[in-house]
């Protein structure tokens, strides 16, 4: 199976402008955006098979980054509502 981009920016370009304002400015969209990235990078690495995991593991961990991505949109779709509003 071929590994596929899942950094944030490639899942949702249309929010690439939050993301950077919140990665500046929001330390709780930070610290998920951190976990969000070091979980994807596991992810790869169990992939690559450079870190040995079981398919469970791997499962769970998929489940984390897809939780993460939910919460991680939600606050973007909010941040980019309120600065429609601002405008």
């Amino acid at each position: 199976m071929p590994i596929e981009n899942h950094s944030l920016v490639n899942e949702l370009p249309e929010f690439k402008e939050q993301i950077h304002e919140l990665k500046m400015n929001d330390a709780h969209f930070r610290r998920l955006f951190e976990e969000y990235h070091f979980l994807t990078h596991e992810i790869e690495n169990i992939e690559k098979e450079i870190v040995l995991a079981s398919t469970l593991e791997e499962e769970e961990f998929k489940k984390r980054r897809l939780l993460l991505k939910d919460t991680l949109a939600d606050m973007l779709r909010k941040a980019k509502a309120e600065q429609k509003t601002e405008a």
